[in-house]
């Protein structure tokens, strides 16, 4: 199954609470808490290269699946870590505690972020 497209945010859950867990300040936390972010997935093969823009802010990734690679986190900092792909749909990775999962079902991309028992969760919609 293919990832790449364009996916525009539709709903999240536990933005603030999260956010706020991961240490962002509170100016930011609300300044981004209603801006709908555009993911962009590019892949080939196994490579990917994921752009989410939020606002003014670009966050960017590339990374090959079962790789090591540095990976930007919500906080701009820059860590190293394996992607790896579970079953057909569904990418999976650790960022300092944080266990990110994007599952692709039909048109809809799922982002669900775990970090203890604090779970945040990204719907968006194929665009």
């Amino acid at each position: 199954m293919s990832f790449a497209g364009k996916y525009e945010l539709q709903s999240q859950e536990n933005f603030e609470a999260f956010m706020k867990a991961i240490g962002l300040p509170d100016e930011l936390i609300q300044k981004g808490k209603d801006i709908k972010s555009v993911s962009e997935i590019q892949q080939n093969g196994k490579s990917f290269k994921v752009t989410v823009t939020t606002g003014s802010k670009v966050l960017e990734n590339e990374f090959t699946l079962g790789e090591e690679a540095e990976l930007e986190t919500l906080t701009g900092e820059k860590v190293k870590s394996i992607v790896k792909q579970e079953g057909d749909n569904k990418l999976v990775v650790n960022l300092k505690g944080i266990t990110s999962v994007t599952e692709l079902s039909g048109d809809t991309l799922i982002n669900t972020l775990q970090l203890g028992d604090l779970t945040y969760k990204r719907i968006s919609k194929r665009v």
